[in-house]
């Protein structure tokens, strides 16, 4: 299977505008019945102002975002082997994606508990624990090798995350853990939730990271307005979305991309889904920060394609 997603995409950050075309593709591939080849790439070219001047200058990127095997060993336990992302959290595995997340940009704490990269070289091992019909609890415990590599930029650490899910309401808690075994060591902590209440279209997530230098939440609420489209089809395809920020930083050595102040930011936006998995995303951002306030407008148009590489066998 063929997959990911493209899109343009432009940031308005205290006056200064950058533009980013991006393309991201994805391939599983299965081998035997057993393993699994998956892969996510990074295609773009960033359009930003130079200072001093009118004009603008550029520079592209291409990158893996992820490369690994995933060896089924029985229905319990999948082992996933080479550069793989961090199960920290949910949003670096679930929302990462260009055509999922709702928000052009990330999490001011998206940095907690992923290594630096967001990847590790290595080993999991994941799953589902228990699975009965009114809860379940899943895992995944991971070690990563130290790599330099360009392509697969990876420090040394353990860690893994663990969550309960219950079906009749349509909730998940987690749990998350990491350490960095190179330099200066360091623990990160991190819970979630992910509420999606039934026969509703409103949706909750949110994560805590807590991290050596810095610590900070943030929980987003959006609503696919579908009931609208009894109204007028068009209507249906509206999605507000509203994420509130908050990061501390718990002393003045700056070791993660987290402010170097205290900072609250609330980021409003209005999604529109269009037919064929195309979808318009905008936002406007309010950051408050002891150094000065800041507006932040960002927009863009995503499309995801999906097909299969070749034809399976009847």
């Amino acid at each position: 299977m063929i997959s990911g997603g493209m899109g343009f995409f432009s940031s308005t950050n205290g006056g200064n505008t950058t533009y980013l075309p991006l393309i991201e593709p994805l391939i599983m591939a299965p081998l035997g019945k057993r393993v699994q080849i998956e892969s996510r790439a990074a295609i773009g070219e960033d359009f930003f102002h130079t200072p001093g001047t009118q004009g603008y200058d550029h520079s592209h990127f291409a990158s893996f975002t992820y490369a690994q095997a995933d060896i089924f060993l029985n229905k319990h336990m999948t082992l996933v082997a080479g550069d793989y992302l961090i199960p920290f959290g949910t949003y670096n595995e679930r929302l990462s994606p260009l055509w999922i997340g709702n928000f052009q940009s990330g999490p001011l704490i998206g940095s907690l508990g992923n290594m630096g990269s967001g990847s590790g070289l290595g080993g999991q091992l994941r799953g589902s624990a228990v699975s009965r019909k009114k809860y379940s609890i899943d895992y995944a415990a991971y070690y990563s090798a130290r790599s330099g590599n360009e392509q697969f930029t990876a420090q040394r650490a353990f860690g893994g995350r663990s969550s309960l899910y219950l079906p009749e309401k349509r909730l998940e808690i987690g749990i998350s853990y990491g350490r960095v075994l190179q330099g200066t060591h360091e623990n990160f902590y991190g819970g979630h939730l992910w509420w999606e209440p039934a026969n509703t279209d409103f949706r909750m997530r949110g994560e805590f990271a807590r991290g050596h230098h810095a610590q900070g939440y943030w929980v987003e609420f959006d609503y696919r307005a579908r009931r609208l489209a009894q109204i007028s089809p068009w209507l249906g395809g509206f999605e507000p979305v509203f994420r509130m920020q908050q990061t501390w930083r718990r002393d003045t050595i700056v070791s993660d991309t987290l402010p170097f102040k205290n900072t609250n930011r609330a980021d409003f936006g209005l999604d529109y889904n269009l037919p064929h998995n195309a979808r318009i995303i905008s936002s406007y951002s309010r950051q408050f920060a002891y150094q000065g306030n800041v507006n932040i407008w960002q927009t863009g148009i995503v499309y995801r394609f999906l097909f299969p590489a070749w034809k399976g066998k009847k």
